[in-house]
């Protein structure tokens, strides 16, 4: 049996920024752009990986939830308490000069980690913690 991860989801409370960082600053490619019942999932992606799927949604995306979950989830999102993801990359300096010029929140220059990685960290617009690592040479 082989299971490969085909989608993740993150968080965001403005699509058209998203789309803008995601496309823009990382080189994703826009996949697919949903609304239902006044929601709004983005679709984007590495070129590279073709079967892997960055699902940008709504802090809460359920049409059923009520306003003061929507309200909690927007306030969780809005300090940056959610969990974002890790991009692995073949030059994370390179990478980090690409983003940082696009005006992206810097939380991290590029520096060896004790765990074997060189990274760094960036918010996207929504305040979602992205880390950017490849292996120490």
């Amino acid at each position: 049996m082989d299971i490969t991860l085909s989608q993740t989801f993150i968080a965001v409370d403005d699509h058209d920024a998203a789309i803008a960082f995601y496309r823009d600053a990382l080189g994703f490619e826009v996949r697919n752009d949903v609304s239902f019942e006044g929601m709004r999932w983005v679709t984007v992606g590495s070129p590279s990986q073709p079967d892997v799927s960055i699902v940008l949604e709504p802090p809460l995306a359920d049409p059923n939830a009520s306003a003061a979950d929507r309200e909690t989830m927007a306030e969780v999102l809005a300090k940056g308490l959610l969990r974002g993801a890790i991009f692995a990359t073949d030059d994370v300096d390179a990478t980090f000069e690409r983003i940082r010029a696009t005006g992206a929140e810097v939380l991290q220059e590029p520096v060896d980690q004790p765990y074997g990685v060189r990274d760094c960290a960036f918010r996207d617009p929504s305040g979602n913690a992205l880390r950017f690592n490849q292996p120490k040479k």
